[in-house]
């Protein structure tokens, strides 16, 4: 298990209420929804992935998930990690510090100038192997 990282504040936007990093972050005010909310409409082999991923994440006291229309957010300071779903598989994307060279990257990764976003193509929980664990952990540890 990780260490333990201090908890971060989180500034909540009045109008949305929906919770970030840095206080007035601009954002599209679109109310976020419960986890049953979210899953009441989705495709069936999204629920089994999400359950791995935060089962991995939920060792982390200042986790915050945030259920979208669009997606799964999982936040620290700032999105670290999403799960979109696609019709046959969801969409992993995640922010680290370096860049990945492994088959399972989807798309090309993105250079943004201070981290790289790489996504992969997660049809199934089995798939959240001890490596995309420890990209995981990677993501969370490096969102400071």
């Amino acid at each position: 298990m990780a260490a333990q990282q201090p908890p971060v504040s989180r500034w909540r936007c009045p109008d949305c209420s929906r919770e970030f990093g840095r206080t007035r972050q601009q954002h599209d005010c679109a109310p976020g929804l419960t986890i049953e909310e979210y899953f009441a409409t989705g495709p069936p082999h999204e629920r089994p992935v999400f359950d791995a991923v935060h089962a991995h994440l939920a060792q982390y006291d200042d986790l915050y998930v945030e259920p979208l229309a669009v997606g799964i957010f999982f936040k620290r300071r700032r999105t670290f990690v999403q799960l979109r779903p696609m019709r046959r598989w969801v969409a992993l994307s995640m922010m680290l510090p370096r860049k990945l060279d492994d088959p399972r990257i989807s798309r090309k990764v993105v250079d943004t100038g201070r981290s790289f976003y790489h996504v992969l193509n997660i049809a199934g929980p089995e798939q959240i192997d001890d490596t995309v664990r420890a990209w995981l952990d990677e993501a969370y540890l490096s969102d400071t």
